[in-house]
């Protein structure tokens, strides 16, 4: 199994918010985690890193203890993300300047050829099979809701003005909901993990494209295709095959 990364400011934003984990090849545990922060000052470059790192520690000092079971894994990756939840919640309040940082958190385990997936705002995980690509995760975002609620089309969601206001995230709460679930994977799928910079500009299709063509350099065509349609914010792309 092989991972490649890549993380970009973009076209308008001065800093980068976004932050990213891979497990090297071979590492007894495969572990891929984004996260896209937000906050004034430096404040998201802080919920971001703070929130991935407190996850990935998380996860690598207790797995080992839980025998690999499903229930003990989804139970573990939630666990973590409350953790890191937690930490990012308690920097916010140590330091003024960070009071109301947060970050979206999506975290995927791959083990016994299943990913274990933790989820929460509106980064992504898509997986890629033969000729048909499905995204796995759901937007915790307000126009997500609005589709869901049928106020409005999957077609209008595209350009609502209010596309980026989430209604989850990490550090905002003492309490989050992750979505933790579990899906099939086999030899042949490509796992795509990335941040709204892609997905607000890049349509599925194009994603499709660009995954399947040329693996290891997709996350720079991705970067560069987000730039070309103007780059409004920090792209991270992750893809795992």
């Amino acid at each position: 199994m092989k991972a490649f990364a890549k993380t970009d400011v973009g076209k308008m934003r001065e800093n980068n918010q976004d932050f990213y984990y891979i497990s090297q090849e071979g590492d007894p545990i495969q572990l891929y985690i984004v996260a896209d922060g937000m906050g004034g000052y430096n404040g998201g470059e802080v919920a971001s890193s703070l929130a991935t790192n407190a996850a990935k520690g998380y996860i690598l000092s207790n797995f080992e203890s839980i025998c690999g079971e499903k229930e003990k894994i989804l139970m573990l990756i939630k666990s973590a993300i409350e953790y890191a939840n937690m930490v990012v919640l308690e920097k916010a309040k140590s330091e003024k300047e960070l009071e109301g940082m947060g970050t979206t958190l999506d975290i995927c385990l791959i083990y016994n050829n299943k990913i274990y997936i933790g989820h929460v705002g509106d980064s992504r995980i898509y997986r890629i099979r033969k000729e048909f690509i499905r995204r796995l995760t759901k937007d915790h975002s307000y126009v997500q809701q609005l589709v869901e609620d049928g106020k409005i089309t999957k077609e209008e969601a595209v350009n609502h003005p209010k596309k980026n206001m989430i209604t989850k995230a990490l550090g905002v709460s003492s309490y989050v909901e992750p979505d933790v679930f579990v899906k099939g994977y086999l030899k042949e799928d490509i796992v795509l993990m990335c941040t709204d910079g892609l997905t607000n500009v890049v349509n599925d299709q194009t994603i499709y494209e660009i995954a399947t063509k040329d693996t290891e350099n997709a996350p720079q065509a991705f970067i560069e295709e987000a730039n070309k349609m103007g780059g409004p914010d920090n792209i991270t792309v992750l893809v795992i095959k």
